[in-house]
């Protein structure tokens, strides 16, 4: 598999005759996963090569800068789709030329070198300059260039399409199992741990303390069970995300997990946290004692239920 990233002059011979799926998977959930496979189908009943085109980052990043979440970073994003068993996954760099150019302009500098067979995009597919290009628009210039252009219905899962928004609402509500079978695995983050309040350590409660960028903290607040990767070992932990009301003023972290029979530092180290079931909202204590009950219960329930 071969991964390219474009310059702005949008040249990748790699397109030459493939069939490609077109978007930007955030989150490379069911839905998109499903889109993946209808075009490494394609290829394969064609005999053609197989390929992803996608951003270099979500242009919701440019276009939304105010509230928009990312179910997972762009290096993620971009770590995942090479993960795919396709031939080549082409990157697109979303600089302001690029924003700029008009749909039939971006169309000729992306594929009139090195036109696909083929290319795959959900039925409400946009681009280029102000989203003016559509699906309809994209067909109409793959007649006089010899490209097919399939625009798919969304998959449904659990009643409903699957995508970003819907996860994303689902993991604001708390609903980590719903958002786990939608993505494919469950919800995860990851972050370099840093020093925390202390507090966990006097009370033999130790936490790894993350900041995440609000715009990648998809997930709602409240008490999780989750699982903590760490140097490629698996420990079941208790994790609240937010910061609770008792330490309202003493913290910066916004996520804290107490990680079961882990014994060693955890400073300095990426961490890496799924999301497997939501356990309560958070909540202030009026007492160390009702603090320390409360955690102990959640974290005896994480032992027993993962």
């Amino acid at each position: 598999m071969e991964i390219c990233l474009l310059d702005e002059t949008l040249r990748c011979p790699q397109l030459f005759q493939a069939s490609c799926a077109f978007g930007v998977f955030d989150g490379v959930h069911q839905g998109h996963r499903f889109l993946i496979k209808q075009a490494l189908d394609s290829a394969r009943r064609r005999q053609v090569p197989s390929a992803i085109l996608t951003f270099d980052h979500d242009p919701d990043e440019e276009f939304r800068p105010a509230g928009f979440t990312k179910l997972m970073t762009n290096k993620r994003r971009l770590e995942t789709l090479g993960s795919m068993p396709v031939d080549a996954v082409v990157i697109i760099p979303f600089s302001q030329h690029v924003q700029q150019l008009p749909p039939t302009e971006f169309l000729d500098k992306l594929f009139g070198p090195a036109t696909p067979s083929e290319i795959h995009v959900g039925f409400d597919f946009r681009y280029g300059d102000h989203a003016l290009g559509d699906v309809a628009s994209m067909m109409q210039w793959g007649e006089a260039h010899g490209m097919g252009v399939e625009g798919h219905g969304l998959l449904e899962l659990d009643g409903a399409p699957v995508t970003a928004t819907r996860i994303r609402r689902a993991l604001a509500q708390g609903h980590v199992e719903e958002a786990a079978r939608w993505l494919g695995a469950p919800y995860s983050l990851e972050a370099i741990v840093e020093t925390g309040r202390g507090e966990g350590r006097d009370f033999g409660i130790r936490t790894a303390n993350l900041s995440i960028p609000e715009r990648l903290l998809a997930v709602g607040e409240g008490v999780y069970g989750c699982y903590a990767i760490v140097e490629g070992k698996r420990y079941k932990a208790a994790v609240s995300v937010g910061v609770t009301p008792t330490f309202q003023q003493l913290s910066h972290a916004n996520v804290e997990a107490h990680l079961l029979d882990f014994e060693g530092d955890l400073y300095g180290k990426p961490l890496i946290l799924e999301f497997i079931a939501w356990l309560r909202p958070m909540r202030e204590f009026q007492s160390q004692e009702e603090l320390i009950t409360t955690i102990t219960s959640n974290i005896d329930w994480v032992r027993e239920n993962l």
